[in-house]
């Protein structure tokens, strides 16, 4: 008899993960029940549509996740249990045992979901960030011999700023979602803390690269179609998406559109989305080395890079950037700025001011979202 997917709303408070979510992922994991959790606020309707309840499970899924759409339209990715208890373990197995997990992530992503799963399997119950609460306090609040934490990069480089102390007592703290500055990297080691850089996604599920190396099991290699990933960690494919399943996973690799090297010690390096390349003057510009290295700027506290068309270069390199309080960055300071550590066509020919960068519900930067929404430059 043909599965229905169980779909929960998104927690509306910080009890309702340990109370309702957690024992669902249990189940879950157990063959009992398929689930997938929809994302707060509008994204849940779009959710909706793509998990399809209504309609027969495919075989074999357990967790349905839905991407943030940050490549465009969101996907249903079908997770069997065998894989995120693989992902579970080897991340364990990688950072010396298991152990109670901080809670910061939306648990309608990969990321969020798989502190769940990690506390599922290590019978801990996960320390929820609520709304506001210092990281001091939750931090204070997670107990046991080892405790661990993951994030994207803009709550990395907030904590650091603010609370440093709090980030260093984690045994370990996760940082992927997105691509995370070299220059952040190395000033929260400076600091002492634990962090460790992860490569992954949705139909991975989650990080499966840690610091450039895989998790036990998982495979990669990189040609020039970007980076494809193997391993026990793989979803099954995509909700209701036959077609898309087997373009993406022929073979028994994932084929991520990912730009990337190997270095001479066998180490990953990710740059960014082949799709996100902005191609300007005939030379490629990765927009996440431009936004690291805007963000190294006195009067810069965050930054967006994208592409728009140009009838003289076929494409501009567009910057969006958040100022630090008191400051009004110039495109005519940044663009010397950016060209003389990347080269002149890596600077921005266009600049807007935004008092924040909006995120999806996995919390990557809006990206697509941004672009869409600003007008004239300044």
């Amino acid at each position: 008899m043909p599965r229905q997917l169980t779909v929960l709303p998104a927690p509306d408070t910080p009890d309702a993960v340990p109370g309702t979510v957690l024992p669902a992922v249990r189940a879950a994991l157990d063959g009992a029940a398929p689930l997938a959790v929809l994302p707060a606020g509008p994204a849940a309707a779009a959710a909706r549509e793509v998990l399809a309840p209504d309609e027969p499970l495919e075989d074999g899924a357990d967790l349905v996740v839905v991407t943030s759409g940050s490549t465009g339209g969101g996907r249903g990715v079908l997770l069997p249990a065998s894989a995120l208890r693989a992902s579970a373990t080897a991340t364990a197995d990688r950072l010396g045992g298991p152990g109670t997990w901080l809670l910061a992530l939306p648990v309608s992503a990969v990321a969020g979901l798989q502190v769940l799963v990690r506390s599922a399997l290590a019978g801990t119950v996960p320390t929820v960030l609520g709304p506001g609460e210092p990281l001091a306090a939750a931090v204070a609040r997670t107990g046991g011999d080892r405790r661990y934490a993951a994030v994207v990069p803009t709550q990395l480089r907030r904590w650091l700023d603010a609370e440093p102390d709090a980030l260093r007592a984690l045994d370990a703290v996760l940082v992927g979602g997105a691509a995370t500055d070299p220059a952040l990297l190395a000033r929260t080691r400076e600091e002492g803390i634990a962090v460790v850089t992860t490569y992954g996604m949705t139909e991975t599920s989650g990080g499966c690269v840690y610091d450039g190396v895989p998790l036990d099991g998982v495979r990669f290699r990189v040609d020039d179609e970007g980076i494809a990933l193997a391993g026990p960690v793989l979803a099954l494919g995509y909700r209701r998406d036959p077609v898309g399943t087997a373009a993406a996973f022929g073979g028994g690799w994932f084929r991520t559109h990912d730009a990337g090297s190997v270095g001479p010690d066998g180490r990953l390096t990710v740059t960014g989305r082949l799709d996100d390349v902005v191609v300007t003057g005939g030379v490629n510009v990765a927009p996440q080395a431009v936004e690291g290295v805007l963000r190294e700027h006195p009067d810069v506290a965050d930054a967006v890079v994208f592409g728009r068309p140009d009838d003289e270069w076929g494409q501009r390199v567009v910057a969006a950037v958040v100022p630090r309080a008191g400051a009004a960055p110039d495109l005519a300071v940044l663009r010397p700025w950016v060209a003389g550590r990347l080269g002149g066509p890596s600077a921005p020919r266009e600049l807007h001011l935004v008092d924040a960068v909006p995120t999806l519900h996995t919390g990557k930067p809006d990206r697509r979202g941004l672009a869409a929404s600003l007008g004239g430059a300044r």
